[in-house]
């Protein structure tokens, strides 16, 4: 069973309106392409409606990432993942507030996100389910692969990264 950390809303809690299709990019990264949307007040969505969960993202070299993500998927546990915009890494989405306390050699966390639309050819596994929101992934289960990846790509003489 997969963990996102994400707050759930009580069951007393006013539904929300559903929210528009979106999809995250690492925020603050150089050469990727721009929609010019943001989840930042202002930034293209209109008034009343429930923006997309937050997210961060964890970022790390292509091979090391597909690895990563067959193990991720074996074990029912990956969110919406992104092949990084120069085709050399993979991004893999985080709940908001993952970067402040992840720290893993080889890797990088990012704060933030931008909004991609879920037909944005960058994604490895777009964003599924109701209002197409980015799924992510459990950090903690996402290190454990990370490990796993890592032990797997050194015995079979593939490391490092």
């Amino acid at each position: 069973m997969m963990v996102t950390g994400l707050p759930q809303p009580h069951a007393s809690a006013p539904a929300a309106p559903a929210a528009p299709p979106a999809t995250a990019r690492p925020a603050g990264r150089a050469g990727g392409p721009s929609t010019g949307r943001t989840d930042s007040p202002g930034g293209g969505r209109a008034a009343g409606r429930a923006r997309p969960q937050p997210c961060d993202t964890v970022t790390v070299p292509l091979r090391y990432g597909l690895e990563t993500v067959d193990i991720l998927r074996l074990r029912r546990a990956c969110g919406s993942v992104l092949q990084g915009a120069a085709g050399t890494s993979v991004d893999f989405l985080v709940p908001a507030g993952t970067a402040e306390r992840w720290h893993l050699p080889g890797t990088s966390c990012t704060p933030g996100a931008t909004v991609l639309p879920p037909t944005d050819p960058h994604w490895l596994l777009p964003p599924t389910g109701p209002g197409l929101e980015p799924s992510p992934t459990d950090p903690w289960v996402l290190r454990s692969a990370l490990c796993e990846a890592a032990n797997t790509l050194a015995a079979g003489g593939l490391g490092p990264f």
